[in-house]
Formats: structure tokens, sequence, C-alpha cells
């Protein structure tokens, strides 16, 4: 990079729950930043992305930002799950969904006799089966299906990094990462729109091509720049899903490593980079899907909402048993968690997810079961509690232990063996619980905490340069490094026999098993 400090890119990093604008200068550093959180909108049971509202705090932001950097081109990264129904005026015909909208079992069967069986879509777009909304291709239909009229209305069915692109820049387009990113809508053989954006009728809504995330979509529209003052020359890119934004660094610095990236947060998404889409038979029906990089390769993927569980816990560990701190690690309270065998907490907070989508969330305590709704209510009268949750260190253990489980299988499903280099990103980075007992868990592969605070963010910067200098990707791994600390396991006798008395407790077979 110049050494000239002058020139800068914004990105704008949209995640589930907080939204961003980052500026990086020249040699990558993030010098500046805001941040806020907005709350979706319910009306008539459904809740909505309060839009206009992000859009407003987002051009008064650049604008503050503007007045003290000399922003060049505005890079974009969003969360994935959501889109955008635009009609002939630009404006749109109806509000963006939140994707955590159930509809119902009857709405899913429904899609399923339109499109073809979970197991089918799997195979053929490299979508997994998800619950509410968390397919786009879902959600064009549950509009389809309850607003008829008003999706009669739609010209651009848009994905989410390419709205605000195009609210930005007044251009359509779509970014290969995002349509990959399980929404039914993309054919990996082909590269294009799949078969379901047929059966849906929605093929001429969508963007005419596919393109890398990097591209150039346009300059700001004029009314756009005279509200911010930022200059009519600022160019904008078509945006990239978070999670490949996450990823893209990993991928410039260690092209030939065989590598997962655990990134952590109230989604954990493990990212395999492959050659090619492939599934194994025991894989079909599993919460394992491919995505694309911004490189234009596979990810195999997988996900579970660990920060859900993990924050779902901890609440009521403060609110309801007193827990007035993280305990510190203490490999002790894991050992002997582990030769008593007897304490578990299962998955899945959020029922449908994760790599146990048929398990129901509950505590087993010697011979008690609880289910959460037992433990939310285990602090009032009449309740019924675990008596592990009254030794709060101990429940931590325990709690650790089955993320710690969930992610090991999570990462045995996109490829976790010997030699392989894992590397955890984001809230979980900073457990050091967890950490080690994912070393411990997997003895034979290699973990290490990344040193990037703002990945998401950093990989659309990284895009950005590359689109506002006319350069190769790959020539910017000389630009960053990337700060790597070993994670060591340790000793806990007996693992194995109370990793299989999980698994007796779920039901299901141990993956190998």
């Amino acid at each position: 990079m110049s050494a000239n400090q002058d020139r800068y890119v914004a990105v704008i990093d949209i995640g589930k729950t907080n939204k961003k604008v980052h500026i990086y200068d020249e040699s990558l550093d993030l010098v500046d930043g805001k941040s806020m959180s907005f709350e979706s909108v319910e009306r008539e049971g459904i809740p909505w992305v309060p839009s206009d509202r992000i859009e407003s705090w987002l051009l008064d932001t650049l604008s503050e930002l503007n007045s003290r950097y000399a922003i060049e081109l505005i890079s974009i990264a969003t969360h994935g799950a959501t889109f955008a129904c635009v009609d002939a005026e630009g404006e749109l015909a109806i509000p963006v969904v939140d994707y955590t909208h159930e509809p119902g079992d009857a709405f899913h069967e429904e899609f399923y006799r339109l499109t073809g069986s979970p197991e089918e879509l799997q195979r053929r777009t490299a979508t997994l089966k998800l619950p509410a909304l968390l397919n786009v291709a879902q959600g064009v239909f549950f509009f389809q299906k309850t607003r008829p009229d008003a999706f009669a209305r739609v010209k651009h069915v848009l994905f989410y990094p390419q709205y605000l692109a195009f609210r930005l820049t007044g251009k359509i387009g779509a970014d290969y990462t995002y349509v990959a990113c399980h929404t039914c809508l993309f054919d990996f053989s082909s590269l294009d729109y799949s078969f379901v954006a047929d059966a849906l009728d929605i093929r001429d809504k969508l963007p005419d091509s596919i393109e890398q995330p990097g591209t150039v979509l346009g300059r700001l529209d004029p009314a756009v720049a005279g509200r911010t003052g930022l200059s009519p020359g600022v160019q904008v890119t078509l945006g990239v899903h978070d999670s490949n934004s996450s990823l893209l660094p990993y991928l410039i610095k260690k092209p030939d490593e065989n590598l997962i990236v655990n990134s952590t947060g109230t989604w954990c998404v493990a990212m395999h980079p492959e050659k090619r889409v492939s599934f194994a038979d025991e894989e079909i029906g599993k919460a394992v899907f491919y995505n694309m990089s911004a490189l234009r390769q596979p990810v195999k993927t997988s996900i579970l909402m660990g920060g859900l569980e993990f924050e779902t816990y901890t609440t009521l560990l403060r609110e309801r048993f007193g827990m007035k701190g993280l305990p510190d690690f203490d490999p002790n309270t894991y050992r002997d968690v582990v030769k008593t065998a007897r304490e578990f907490i299962l998955p899945a907070v959020a029922r449908g997810t994760g790599q146990f989508p048929d398990s129901a969330a509950r505590v087993v305590d010697h011979d008690e079961v609880f289910t959460l709704e037992d433990v939310q209510s285990g602090g009032r009268a009449g309740g019924r509690a675990p008596e592990l949750f009254s030794d709060t260190r101990r429940a931590i253990a325990v709690l650790n232990l089955s993320l710690a489980i969930q992610t090991i299988t999570a990462l045995e499903r996109v490829g976790l063996g010997p030699g392989v280099i894992v590397y955890t990103e984001g809230g979980f980075r900073n457990n050091r619980d967890y950490n080690a007992l994912l070393a411990t868990l997997a003895p034979e592969s290699s973990f290490r905490l990344s040193g990037m605070p703002e990945a998401t963010s950093f990989g659309a910067a990284l895009l950005g340069w590359a689109a506002a200098d006319g350069r190769d990707l790959m020539d910017l791994g000389s630009a960053f490094g990337l700060e790597e600390e070993k994670v060591d396991g340790f000793e806990i006798p007996g693992l194995n026999a109370y990793l299989e008395a999980f698994w007796r407790h779920l039901d299901e077979a141990r993956p190998g098993s």
C-alpha cells in the first residue's frame, strides 16, 4: 500500500445485532468507526427490519466520518438470510422481514412440495433445511403466499448487501458469496441461479448476473452525495456475505493451508474451503452446507447458535442463581464433572437449528431432566431448578463442555481431522475454557486463536482497497498480518465415557461410531 494516509475506505458492516461503519486507511489499519443496535419492529405478529432507521443512521454516520476522512470507496458486508423486495420506483414494495419469523410447519411443507424435499434441495443447491425464514427462497415464498398483491408490484428481489448498495447507487447487482449461502437459489455446477428461482417464478426479478463481491457496482447517487457530503465520485462495491468476509483474510494469507475458520458469535460458523461440492450420504439431513468464498471456491460450512446458548444460560445463572461473574479456568472442575458423568446441558436453545436440530434444550442433573423452561423459572416459587445450577462454577463447566462438543461435531462435519488447523475468532476467542476443551477433544488437530477483532469489516476492507486500486486480492497478503495464539489442551481422564453419555442423552449416534 502507499505510504500516503489521506485516502480511506468506509466499511458498512451490518450484523444481526450490531450495525457498524468502520474507516480503514491505506495501511489497512482501522482508524475510526461507529456502531448502533436496532431492534426489529413487530407488526401483525411479524418482526420487520427497521430499514428506514438503519439507512438514516448509516447516512448520518457516513456524513460525520466524511468530515474527518477522505472516503474514496464504500464496501459492504451484511449478515445472511435477508433480502429486499423493491418496486419500479426503487422503494420497498414490502418491508424487509426479520428471518427469525416462523410461519409454521404447514408453510414449510408447502414450500417443499413446490421445490422438492429438503434432501433434494441439499443435494442440488447445497442448502440445508432451516427453520423460520433462514433460507431466502422461503422468505420470497412467504411473501408470495401472504402478500400476493404487494409482491405483484416487486420489480427486483435484492440480496441484503446489494439492497444497501442499491440505496447508495441506484444500481442493481448480486454477488455469489450471498446468493450461494443457504438461499436455495444458487446452482454450484452452473454458477447461476438454481431451479428454485424458476419454481418460484422470480428469475426475471433477480439481478441478471452474479459477480465477485468486490466488483464496483457504481458511484454514489447524487442525492446520497448531497445528503452525506461525500464526493459523487465515491465508488460502492457489490457487497459480501459477512462470514465469507471473515474468511477472506485467511484465504489470502494462507492459500496452501488446510484450515477451518471457526467464526463465533450468536451464530458459530465453521468454514472449510474445499475444491468441490460433495456430500457424503450420512451428511444429508445434517446441518452442513456449502457457500462460496470471495475467491469463488466452495466452502463446506456448518452452523450452530453457540453464542445464543452461552448467553441464555449465563444470563440465567446471573439473574436467577446469583452468579457474579464468569469463573476463572479451573481444569480440576472439568475433571470432576467428567469423572462423575452425571451432569449435561443439551442443545438446542433455538429448536430446529445447529448440529442437533431435533434436540430440545434441557439439563440433565444426575437422574433428573429439566427443560429449559423449568430452568428459566427455577428461581421463582414453584419452579424446578437443577441442583447443578446452585454451583455456578460447575454449571459453567458443564455449559462449556456442551458447547465444545457441539463445536467439535460441527467441525467434524466440515472436515476436521489430523493436521487441520482451526482458527477461532469472534466472541468465543476470549473463552479460555471453551478453546482448551476444543484442543483436548481433537488432539490430532491444531487450534489457534486469531487476533483479528473485526474480521468481517477487515475482509470487506480488503475487497474495498483491491477495488479502489485495481489490484488482485491475493496481492494484498503482504499488507497485513494475522496474529495467532496456539491453544493447548489439558488432560481429562474419562473424557470419552462422558462423550458417549452425552450422545446417549441425545439419543443420536456419535459421528464415526
